[in-house]
């Protein structure tokens, strides 16, 4: 098992530059494969005969119950093995799986692709925020992970505008591919966004893995690894580490509920063609999402530096109450122009939130606990925010208002509801979570001073 070094010479910036940037265009293509259903809702629901909750179980359900059960087995493979070769392997799996989204002719292929997907998608999070953490200096983590959210948006954006632009430049029979035949618009996409990630797996292989580091200041050159003591130090942080879960959880499920249906809120609502919802969401949230992450982490690392050991979760408590009248306004508006502007200005708070979780967690988790948690934490997020969030809306549409026409209505009464709930636990995280900084810096140096695996009393009470 590699051993953990406090390693007092910090990364080099070159490297750290082309470890953020291809994690972050890993991250990037992720969403584009994932988000590019959103796009397609309209004319898959047609070709298949297809419900908005048998949709929504695509989007979320389906998707997120293997990306959480596999991501589970990777993140303890990530405390050991090399990230950056979990990373590609994952990248190649998705895929290949996106592109089998394109092959199927049912409901029950496109789910069992689908559900590839988010096995493939399993193994990025986890080795990304650990190799990120070891990736680049301290006091730039918080910017670092920023930008590596970006690909969230980024990829979601790129979606839609490459999405439409397919679609708006596909033969009205459909596309013939070799080899494939001829497929429906919907069909050629996936295969057509799908592919690309091959040679993306192939790239990430050729980076050098980062070397594993405690950031620590004791004198000392090694320290033993810690894995035995993960349910034990769990435990001992067990409320900060579930409020800020919980926040992350509601922030990502209003984030994932509004990318699934916005797109078809403005077909269904304002009868925007495909093409013309691709381009104007698209760019939108890209450029909102992009200067939301950018944000967090320049905002979070600046008020860490200044001593507010839980400034992460105040930023991200204080933006999503401000999303709240936001989002409520967009989904209420009577001109698209302006429900694009106000879900724009929403958009970039939930990214201010989201973005900040992932630092968060990392800076209150040992490395050797990082790829193991953060699999839990992946786990929760998902099957509340996407497994839950998009499925609650069809619910609605289709079994208390029967009428696909009220997707405005079901999004203005349950997405502010998931905004004010991420308020909430973003409050009730602030005093834990300072507690658990002071917590894994008094445990760190007792690790160190006493060569143990094992946590020391002393250190359990400096949380209390």
């Amino acid at each position: 098992m590699t051993r953990t070094s406090p390693a007092p010479n910090a990364p080099s910036a070159p490297y750290s530059a082309v470890v953020v940037g291809a994690l972050t265009l890993a991250y990037t293509l992720s969403f584009v494969d994932r988000q590019i259903l959103s796009l397609l809702v309209e004319p898959i629901k047609h070709d298949l005969h297809l419900s908005d909750t048998q949709i929504s179980l695509l989007q979320g359900l389906a998707f997120t119950v293997l990306m959480g059960v596999g991501g589970l087995p990777i993140g303890w493979l990530v405390d050991r093995l090399p990230r950056l070769r979990i990373v590609s392997c994952g990248i190649a799996f998705w895929s290949v799986m996106t592109a089998c989204c394109g092959l199927s002719g049912s409901y029950a292929a496109l789910l069992l692709a689908r559900m590839g997907v988010g096995l493939g998608e399993s193994a990025l999070n986890p080795a990304a925020y650990s190799a990120l953490a070891d990736a680049v200096p301290r006091k730039r983590l918080g910017f670092a992970i920023g930008v590596y959210g970006m690909g969230v948006y980024i990829g979601a954006g790129l979606a839609m505008i490459l999405g439409a632009e397919a679609i708006s430049r596909m033969p009205a029979g459909g596309l013939t591919l070799p080899l494939l035949g001829t497929m429906r618009s919907w069909q050629a996409v996936f295969v057509l966004v799908g592919l690309p990630g091959i040679f993306l797996a192939l790239l990430t292989l050729l980076i050098r893995e980062p070397v594993r580091r405690e950031t620590l200041d004791v004198g000392t050159t090694d320290l033993p690894a810690v894995p035995s003591s993960t349910r034990r130090y769990l435990l001992d942080n067990r409320h900060a580490l579930s409020m800020l879960i919980l926040c992350q959880s509601f922030a990502a499920m209003l984030s994932f509920t509004l990318n699934a249906w916005a797109p078809s809120f403005f077909i269904r609502s304002f009868g925007w063609s495909i093409a013309q919802t691709g381009h104007a969401y698209g760019i939108t949230i890209a450029c909102a999402g992009v200067l939301g992450f950018l944000c967090c982490g320049v905002l979070g690392d600046r008020l860490a530096a200044r001593g507010d050991i839980a400034a992460r979760m105040r930023i991200m408590s204080y933006a999503m109450l401000a999303s709240a009248p936001l989002c409520l306004l967009a989904l209420t508006a009577a001109d698209a122009g302006v429900a694009l502007t106000l879900l724009g200005a929403t958009t970039f708070l939930i990214t201010v939130a989201i973005g900040s979780g992932p630092a968060a967690l990392q800076e209150i988790l040992p490395n050797r606990m990082r790829g193991t948690t953060t699999s839990l934490a992946v786990l929760v997020v998902n099957l509340i925010g996407l497994g839950l969030g998009p499925t609650l809306v069809a619910v609605l549409t289709d079994y208390v208002f029967a009428d696909p026409k009220q997707l405005h209505t079901a999004l203005a009464i349950t997405t502010p509801c998931m905004a004010l709930a991420a308020t909430v636990f973003g409050r009730l995280s602030l005093k834990p979570y300072a507690s658990s900084r002071l917590y894994l810096a008094r445990y760190l140096r007792e690790q160190a001073h006493a060569g143990s695996s094992e946590l020391v009393p002393a250190a359990a009470q400096a949380a209390h």
